[in-house]
């Protein structure tokens, strides 16, 4: 009496599905070819990117010390941002003519939340601000808020507040880039209209130096002037902010003496030259360290841009508009997060190539060359469909997301390997079973195995994404791409690899005298 037929497992039922099916060629194909599109796709930056909301409170009180400022402001404020509901730290300081908070909430909050959360807050309980504190400044901070480039501007003969204006130009070029989210100019010198009275003549036409501030204000304001009919059309009129030199400063009217008309000419002495210095910046170069005047553009991405296309467009309009700038301009790259992003993730890319090519070469000095070709098949269809996960699930192309695929890289082909090592020794009995029919057995009888080492090593691995505080979020694509790439191993093992192995077979059939 015949022994009736076991019947398959998943694993062999998978195989059996695949291996004789013309789809397992496009499956393969299309995982390689979404892969190689999200590579392309995935932004590229250094680091991953952390959500933690971040807030600047600031709350002027000119006038007041620093201890007035910790007892009547500092205090109440402290309490008050506490009792917000998901924020973890309170950084306050003092100081003379006003207060200064940090507001930092808890890894993964949401941004857009958070900030509800304390304008709300902090415009309920206006009232209890002391007399003489102006209205809180609220201004949002974040971890994209690290310039991703910095340009530093010098050059031969040219003045703090003409390497000022040559920034400022350059401001506006870059901040039309896409995803470019802030510019900041550091150093060098505005321009500034400065007005030293003179008090015998204010005084002689009974002029205060408040009235003329207040009527240089009023004069250099664009306010609606109405609106002019043409018949077909209407054009609005508007009385345009007219003072840009010192020329036309000193033309304006502020009053009239002796029926004559009074210039602030007439009572004032108006400077065109540079403002106070606010924060310096030089570059010492040649043997003696001579120190240049200089200028450093800062330029922030959005979040989730990729910081190489925010770079290299930002370099690209920059050196279209040096046209325009002093031919003496020297502009230096002294950050390009951008290009380094790109280079340690291409390098990374390269060792994760190398780790795939010395896997396969084990695996051929030890089993041959048919049975390499299976795991070197496996191995690049795995990665592209981590590849996907990592795109499809907002994450970016940093050192972390491309360590963890190179950890995957030994772990995933241990589902391969045992699978095409068990397919080779089925073969090698040369029972006259077909191909597809000795692969399916030896799938199905290490399946079970098979995958139950698999979800071990995910039991194993998963645990870490649910790490909280700030390594949580840092370290969390370890954990996620190794679990998808186990999985994905564990299916190709199954399902391609047999395909694979029948496939290389029928067309690279073994010499018999050499088994």
């Amino acid at each position: 009496m015949s022994t009736p037929p076991v019947p398959l497992g998943p694993a062999g039922r998978l195989a059996q599905t695949f291996v004789r099916s013309k789809l397992t060629a496009l499956i393969a194909l299309a995982a390689i070819a979404l892969g190689a599109l999200a590579t392309a796709r995935l932004p590229r930056e250094e680091e991953p990117q952390i959500n933690v909301p971040m807030f600047d409170v600031m709350v002027p009180m000119p006038g007041s010390s620093a201890r007035e400022v910790e007892q009547r402001v500092v205090a109440v404020g402290e309490r008050r941002l506490m009792e917000i509901p998901g924020v973890e730290y309170i950084y306050a300081t003092a100081q003379n003519n006003g207060a200064f908070f940090i507001v930092r909430f808890k890894v993964g909050t949401d941004p857009d939340d958070a900030m509800t959360r304390v304008y709300t807050k902090t415009y309920a309980n206006l009232d209890l601000l002391p007399p003489g504190a102006g209205q809180p400044l609220i201004k949002p901070r974040s971890i994209d808020d690290v310039p991703v480039l910095a340009l530093t501007l010098t050059g031969e003969g040219l003045s703090p507040l003409e390497l000022r204006r040559a920034a400022a130009e350059l401001r506006r070029v870059v901040s039309a880039v896409d995803n470019v989210a802030d510019v900041e100019i550091l150093g060098g010198r505005r321009r500034r209209l400065s007005v030293f009275f003179d008090p015998a003549a204010l005084s002689s036409r009974r002029m205060s130096p408040l009235d003329l501030a207040g009527l240089l204000r009023a004069s250099n304001t664009r306010l609606p002037a109405g609106t002019l009919d043409t018949g077909a059309r209407s054009l609005k009129v508007e009385t345009d902010a007219f003072i840009r030199t010192a020329g036309d400063l000193r033309a304006v009217v502020i009053g009239v003496s002796n029926g004559r008309p009074v210039r602030v000419g007439d009572v004032a002495k108006v400077v065109d030259g540079p403002d106070e210095d606010e924060r310096e910046v030089s570059v010492y170069q040649g043997a003696e360290g001579a120190a240049l005047p200089a200028v450093t553009l800062q330029v922030s991405k959005r979040r989730g841009a990729n910081a190489t296309t925010v770079t290299s467009a930002a370099l690209a309009r920059v050196e279209t508009a040096r046209k325009e700038l002093p031919p003496s301009l020297r502009v230096a790259i002294t950050r390009d997060y951008g290009a380094t992003a790109k280079h340690k993730s291409d390098e990374l890319l390269f060792h994760m190539l190398l780790a795939t090519l010395s896997v396969t070469a084990l695996v051929a000095l030890a089993l041959g060359l048919r049975e390499a070709l299976v795991v070197l098949i496996a191995v690049p269809v795995t990665l592209a469909l981590t590849l996907l996960v990592y795109w499809l699930m907002g994450y970016t192309l940093n050192r972390i997301t491309l360590f963890a695929l190179i950890f995957s890289i030994g772990i995933l082909v241990d589902d391969a390997i045992v699978v095409v090592e068990n397919i080779h020794r089925h073969f090698s009995m040369g029972d006259g079973r077909p191909l597809w029919k000795l692969a399916i057995d030896a799938v199905d009888e290490v399946g079970n195995p098979t995958l139950l080492a698999t979800w071990a090593v995910i039991a194993a691995i998963l645990p870490m994404a649910f790490v909280g505080g700030l390594m949580g979020p840092y370290m969390r694509p370890i954990p996620i791409g190794a679990s998808f790439a186990m999985m994905f191993s564990a299916f190709i093992a199954f399902a391609i690899s047999p395909w694979a192995f029948v496939k290389i077979l029928t067309y690279w059939k073994p010499d018999p005298a050499k088994g």
